[in-house]
C-alpha cells in the first residue's frame, strides 16, 4: 500500500508562520502561547512530514529558506481559511470577526489609528485587528500573498490583482521652521516650491512620489532639493524643526507634528494639492458589504480627527 501523503495541521502551519514572521523562536512561542520546546517540536514535525527544510536557525539568527518562502503564501491562505471556518462555526459572522490583518502606510498609521482602532472596537466587537505598517509596494505584495487582508493607502493603485475604493481626501500642508517667512500663510501658490529646500522621504514612500509629482507640475527641481534625507515623516519634521529645510505633510499630520513650537505651518491656495486615501482589497475578496462598512468607519474617523473630505 502506498504511503499516505502528509497533511500539515493548522497548529504546525501557525508555528511556521509565527517563526517566519518573527524570525525569533521565543517571540513566536509567546505569540502562540506555547512553550519554546513545543514550538520547536511542531516545526520539526512539519519539516519532517513535508521533507523540506523551512527554517535555518543558528545561535544568533533565524532565516526562512527558499523552500520556506515558497510555502509561506499557501500556509497563510490555509490558516486564514481555517480561521474563517471557525468564525462561521461559532456564529461570529463574516470577515469582520476574528483576526483581520490591516496594512497601513507609514504616513497615515500614526495619525489615523488612534481614532480608528477604538472605533473598530465599538462597531465590530468580535474583530481582532492586527496592524502591519509598511510602504505601499510591500502592502500590495502582502495582499497578493495573503499576508494581510486589506490595506489603507493612497489611491489609485494600478497594481494587478487588487481593487481600491477611495474613502477620503486630505490636503497637503507645508511645514516650515518657526519664524520662517512663510509660516502662517494660507495662500501659497504651488510655484513656491521652486525655491524651497524641500525635504523628501526615502524611495518607496508614496508621499515622496506625490511630492515629486507636485514639484514636476511647477517645473521645480527634484534632485538635490535638500542634503538631508528621512526614512520617516517624523524624522523629516524633526529636520524642519532644526532648520534643515521644509517638508510636505498630509493634513492628518499637521496637528500632531506642530505641537513642537519650532514648527510653523503654511497652507496652499486653491486648488489645494492633496491625496486620496482608500481601502485596497484583493480583487477576489468576498464580503463586500462588510468591508464597505469598514471603509465607512475609516472615513468617519478621518472626518472627525482632521477634517478629511469624504469621496
Amino acid at each position: 500500500m502506498a504511503d499516505q501523503r502528509f497533511v500539515p495541521s493548522v497548529t504546525q502551519l501557525r508555528v511556521f508562520l509565527a517563526v517566519a514572521e518573527r524570525l525569533h523562536f521565543r517571540s513566536a512561542a509567546e505569540e502562540l502561547h506555547m512553550s519554546q520546546p513545543s514550538l520547536s517540536q511542531a516545526l520539526a514535525t512539519l519539516e519532517d512530514g513535508l521533507g523540506l527544510h523551512l527554517v535555518e536557525r543558528s545561535t544568533r539568527t533565524v532565516l526562512v529558506t527558499p523552500a520556506g518562502h515558497q510555502l509561506l503564501p499557501y500556509a497563510r491562505a490555509a490558516v486564514s481559511a481555517m480561521d474563517a471556518v471557525a468564525d462561521v462555526a461559532t456564529g461570529s459572522g463574516g470577515p469582520l470577526a476574528g483576526a483581520l490583518r490591516i496594512g497601513v502606510i507609514p504616513t497615515a498609521a500614526p495619525y489615523l489609528l488612534p481614532g480608528l482602532l477604538p472605533a473598530l472596537s465599538r462597531h465590530f466587537p468580535a474583530l481582532r485587528p492586527q496592524i502591519v505598517e509598511d510602504q505601499t509596494a510591500r502592502l500590495v505584495d502582502g495582499l497578493r500573498t495573503g499576508a494581510i487582508d486589506l490595506a489603507i493607502m493612497a489611491v489609485p493603485t494600478n497594481a494587478a490583482g487588487v481593487h481600491s475604493t477611495p474613502l477620503y481626501n486630505e490636503p497637503f500642508a507645508l511645514l516650515v521652521p518657526a519664524g520662517h517667512a512663510l509660516a502662517g500663510r494660507v495662500d501659497l501658490p504651488l510655484e513656491t516650491l521652486v525655491d524651497l529646500p524641500l525635504l523628501l522621504l526615502d524611495e518607496g514612500h508614496c508621499l515622496r512620489d506625490q511630492a515629486v509629482d507636485l514639484c514636476r507640475s511647477v517645473s521645480a527641481p527634484v534632485l538635490g532639493r535638500s542634503e538631508s534625507r528621512a526614512a520617516s515623516l517624523a524624522t523629516a519634521v524633526r529636520c524642519v524643526a532644526g532648520g534643515l529645510g521644509v517638508t510636505l505633510v498630509p493634513e492628518s499630520a499637521v496637528r500632531p507634528e506642530t505641537r513642537d513650537p519650532d514648527i510653523g505651518v503654511a497652507r496652499f491656495s486653491a486648488p489645494t494639492p492633496g491625496r486620496t486615501m482608500g481601502m485596497v482589497l484583493r480583487t477576489a475578496t468576498a464580503g463586500g458589504d462588510a468591508y464597505a462598512e469598514f471603509g465607512r468607519i475609516v472615513t468617519e474617523v478621518a472626518e472627525e480627527l482632521f477634517g478629511a473630505t469624504p469621496v
